[in-house]
């Protein structure tokens, strides 16, 4: 488990365990899909000596807590109180579904300056919607029956894991604590699934977001794990926010992998975020 320093509490009491970074504007990390901000650890040192960088753990994960029963509204309302003990707003980085958590708060209002993105897994494209709304079905199903392992198992699946390596992958992980750690953090497929509205872009509610957003990706994928999606899975959801937010910056980088590099990631979130100093809805139409 990542421990962390420091606690907040949320609107409903839930306790949220977060590491603070460095000197300046806050910036929020928001993690991905079984991440417990050790993820997004990596990215603080490009950041920490021009922001105070907040990483964070979200509910049901690491060492925050969780509160029944689940909704949307109560992870934006973590971000907020984050947001509100780093002084009142925040820059948003989020990875991969933390992404997805991010665009969210900001169409709901909370306090964020801008917002970076990484690799948001909506799953766009008729070719690949049934196999997401069979995935979610199924999860859901396995989580309501307890079967947490079932739910880590379908998500491998889903993404291009074959049996063979999932027992291996299984086999390797009880050696260590990696595998049970992995099953406890299985639920919360289920609640990622919930906020990424079960993997379709909701285009009605992220048109209102006002800020500006960086959306990044890291070209095709090529890691073995996820050869189960197209190629151009994460391109294809990213090419579709850039046309859908009123205030977009499109960027494709050389990500070898859909976990985020900090030595290719972090030069250009500390160049986004930065930008504010000069206005960054101006450097945002310099770019275009």
């Amino acid at each position: 488990m990542n421990e962390m320093a420091f606690r907040v509490t949320s609107n409903d009491g839930t306790t949220i365990a977060y590491d603070r970074n460095g000197r300046g504007p806050a910036v929020v990390l928001v993690g991905g899909a079984q991440d417990d901000g050790a993820e997004n650890a990596p990215v603080i040192p490009a950041l920490a000596e021009h922001f105070t960088v907040y990483n964070f753990a979200r509910r049901g994960r690491g060492a925050s807590g969780f509160t029944e029963p689940y909704a949307v509204e109560r992870e934006i309302e973590d971000l907020d109180a984050l947001i509100a003990e780093a002084g009142g707003s925040a820059h948003l980085f989020g990875a991969s579904s933390g992404g997805a958590l991010a665009l969210e708060a900001a169409a709901a209002g909370s306090a964020i300056d801008t917002i970076a993105v990484w690799e948001v897994p909506y799953a766009v494209g008729d070719d690949i919607r049934p196999r997401f709304e069979e995935y979610v079905a199924d999860t859901r199903r396995a989580f309501d029956a307890g079967r947490d392992e079932e739910v880590l198992e379908l998500f491998m699946r889903m993404t291009g894991a074959s049996d063979d390596n999932v027992a291996a992958r299984k086999a390797a992980g009880k050696q260590t604590a990696h595998w049970a750690d992995s099953v406890a953090l299985a639920p919360t497929l289920v609640h990622d699934s919930l906020f990424l509205n079960h993997y379709q872009l909701p285009a009605d509610r992220l048109a209102t977001v006002t800020q500006p957003v960086l959306v990044t990706t890291g070209g095709p994928i090529t890691v073995p794990y996820m050869a189960g999606l197209p190629s151009d899975f994460f391109d294809r959801a990213a090419d579709e926010l850039a046309d859908l937010l009123p205030h977009a910056q499109r960027e494709t980088l050389e990500g070898p992998d859909h976990v985020v590099d900090p030595q290719i990631v972090g030069p250009l979130l500390l160049r986004f975020f930065s930008s504010e100093h000069r206005g960054v809805r101006e450097v945002l139409r310099e770019d275009d």
